[in-house]
């Protein structure tokens, strides 16, 4: 089956065509593997008390986890389909910024932040996604986010793919620990997936397909109990089933574009410039573990 956007990605020149690598398989070849991988990236930077710590003391995600989950979407998805230099891709990475800068947040963690976000696709879309990718577009995804992390000031991006995931691996590696406050974000963002499947009455019946997706050091690090390794696999294996017959359909003719979908949390719309406002309670939840 010839597949118009599959061939024209394999002709692109990683150092000069990424922001194009990234628009064609984010919101053409893999657009639900992409957000998936994301979601669990997102997860990767929760398990690191450093990062968990300040999300909990904003109260902000763990009271309104899905209006968090739907920022930070957005402004990426901003950048991604509008291109670094467009008036929507710098109003994206201009208040991107904007909420960065109130935070003291250390250069390190930054850079493990964007490292996920450069890894974690790569690695779901080996597993489970309905092909390969190519070496060029790997490359690509590397170059995009490291040209996304110097306009957002961070320092010591590594100049290839290989030392970046060498960084990736070490600082988690080194940097996973368990912390009540990763518990806290950890399980606010796995009943915010939870609900876009389930019902509320379902989600313990849901836990163990998420816990599944984590690797050892991860689900220590929130505290969450490790599913058996028979669970792990059947899961898993769920997961690449669905990428096999995907190979054979037509290939998708209009891009699915993350600023279109409908969110409950902006149903009128929203303005770039009002993405990440919130408003601090008077006092951040607190909570107790529970039998997870």
């Amino acid at each position: 089956m010839k597949r118009e956007i599959t061939d024209s990605l394999a002709a692109l020149d990683p150092e000069k065509d990424y922001e194009e690598i990234m628009y064609l398989l984010q919101c053409y070849e893999f657009p639900w593997d992409y957000e998936r991988a994301l979601e669990f990236a997102l997860f990767r930077t929760y398990a690191v008390p450093s990062i968990s710590a300040l999300l909990y003391k904003t109260g902000e995600f763990v009271s309104r986890p899905r209006k968090r989950y739907d920022d930070t979407e957005l402004i990426l998805y901003e950048i991604t389909e509008n291109g670094f230099d467009s008036e929507r891709g710098r109003a994206a990475l201009r208040r991107m910024n904007q909420m960065h800068g109130r935070f003291p947040i250390a250069n390190e963690d930054f850079l493990y932040v964007l490292s996920t976000f450069v890894f974690e696709p790569i690695r779901w879309i080996e597993h489970f996604g309905w092909r390969l990718l190519r070496e060029n577009e790997k490359l690509g995804i590397f170059q995009f986010y490291s040209e996304l992390g110097r306009r957002m000031n961070i320092k010591d991006i590594p100049k290839d793919i290989n030392s970046f995931e060498d960084y990736n691996i070490e600082y988690g590696r080194t940097h996973f620990r368990y912390a009540e406050v990763n518990y806290h974000i950890g399980s606010a963002t796995r009943d915010l997936l939870l609900g876009f499947y389930l019902p509320k009455i379902l989600w313990p019946l849901g836990k163990p397909f998420i816990n599944a997706m984590m690797d050892d050091p991860l689900c220590e690090a929130f505290g969450f109990y490790k599913v058996p390794v028979p669970f792990q696999r059947f899961v898993k294996n769920s997961l690449k089933l669905r990428g096999k017959p995907l190979r054979f359909f037509p290939e998708r003719r209009q891009p699915r574009l993350g600023t279109q979908v409908k969110r409950p949390t902006y149903p009128g719309g929203y303005k770039i410039e009002e993405l990440g406002t919130f408003k601090k309670p008077d006092s951040v939840l607190k909570g107790t573990m529970e039998n997870d």
